[in-house]
């Protein structure tokens, strides 16, 4: 039988999870920021109503800080867009949040078949030096090659990819959506480490961004997972190297939705027409500026050209919000899918799913959970069903 007692990191990633520090908690509960310290770190343990307390401010479930965590998910480094001005606190947070949605993954392996990870075998040999031109063109072509791998392996031609989503999701890539609250951090994606072997999550950051951006971010950390290695601290890297495999993820991102050859021979009819990127736009699903970008690397239109297009996108107030732009939310994702899928064939109720959820430490609000795995809102939301006192007489 569990012991049940207080325990002192689950009270850490509660906070953390709320992106509070120990003083923003302390002004919440009235509780010191040394006696939180202590209770974090185990030297003490709060009395019921500090617990109480505690509970209210963070807004999770009392019983979840009285719970050991015994489903042990390892993550070894999560890549964030941005990595450089983002703050720690917003980065510990989210990759927290996402270790949530892990171990949901591997609750719901006991009962479905969810796609294997399907990335062909890709080395990547890059460049170190941004001012040997050479080594930069060959960088890129490089890895202009690999997106073309990327694609043909998962037989998507030369067209325009219709719901990326879908694509990763198919090929074992765990895509999920969440307001961050944070301007600094478009997306991440982390590699967790699960009994039964290795599985890559993406979360975009959902809400105000249009499809365009959501859909070059999912690319972006497509090539992190294709491109680099996993098993480093990010910390432990210059921020020189950092910036370098961003730009190459960058540039994975604009070949892989953006193919040389297909994109190539639209944009060639009117290269240096804004509206012309207005309805290639509708067809590509790309940002007009991210299809500037990738004209200009294509060398369809020349460094002048570009620079004189990006100032007439500035003049136009494109730069924040372009034409036809509108907040994009993913589809109904393969959690969605999964947890559907149990309740429908009744292998699982709502409240036994919420149950087994905690046995794997996501002791959470229902409503927590859907906003982490990108759920319908009122997914997990259970009608209390009030007993009949009353009988119909007997005759």
């Amino acid at each position: 039988m569990e012991k049940r007692e207080f325990r002192g990191e689950r009270l850490k990633n509660a906070r953390l999870f709320r992106g509070k520090t120990l003083t923003e908690l302390s002004a919440i509960t009235g509780i010191s920021k040394q006696s939180l310290s202590l209770y974090e770190n185990n030297h003490n343990k709060p009395d019921y109503e500090k617990c109480g307390l505690i509970a209210s401010a963070l807004d999770f479930p009392y019983e979840f800080f009285l719970q050991e965590d015994e489903c042990k998910t390892t993550t070894e480094v999560t890549y964030f867009r941005s990595l450089a001005s983002a703050t720690k606190m917003s980065r510990t947070t989210q990759s927290l949040k996402l270790e949530f949605v892990a171990k949901t993954y591997e609750m719901l392996l006991e009962y479905v078949d969810f796609p294997a990870l399907n990335l062909p075998i890709i080395e990547f040999n890059g460049n170190d030096d941004e001012f040997d031109d050479e080594k930069n063109s060959n960088m890129i072509l490089e890895i202009e090659q690999i997106a073309t791998k990327v694609r043909n392996h998962w037989g998507l031609g030369d067209a325009p990819i219709q719901n990326l989503q879908l694509i990763l999701e198919k090929n074992g890539i765990i895509v999920t959506g969440f307001d961050t609250n944070e301007d600094k951090i478009d997306a991440f994606s982390q590699r967790t480490i699960l009994n039964n072997g290795e599985v890559f999550f993406i979360c975009v950051d959902q809400g105000s961004k249009p499809e365009g951006r959501i859909r070059f971010d999912m690319a972006h950390e497509l090539g992190h997972i294709i491109l680099h290695p996993w098993s480093e601290s990010l910390e432990l890297i210059t921020k020189e190297e950092f910036k370098l495999r961003e730009r190459q993820a960058n540039i994975f991102a604009s070949a892989f939705l953006l193919p040389r050859n297909s994109f190539g021979n639209d944009v060639q009819a009117y290269p240096t027409d804004l509206k012309y990127y207005q309805w290639l736009k509708k067809k590509w699903k790309a940002s007009i500026q991210s299809m500037v970008y990738r004209s200009n690397q294509l060398h369809i239109i020349s460094d002048n050209q570009f620079q004189y297009m990006m100032r007439q996108i500035s003049k136009n107030g494109w730069r924040q919000k372009e034409p036809d732009d509108v907040p994009f939310y993913l589809n109904e994702n393969i959690f969605q899918g999964a947890i559907d899928l149990l309740i429908d064939e009744h292998i699982l109720s709502i409240p036994s799913l919420l149950q087994q959820l905690k046995q794997y430490g996501v002791t959470l609000y229902p409503s927590d959970i859907e906003e982490l795995l990108n759920l319908k809102k009122g997914t997990l939301h259970v009608e209390e069903k009030i007993p009949r006192i009353i009988q119909l007489r007997q005759n």
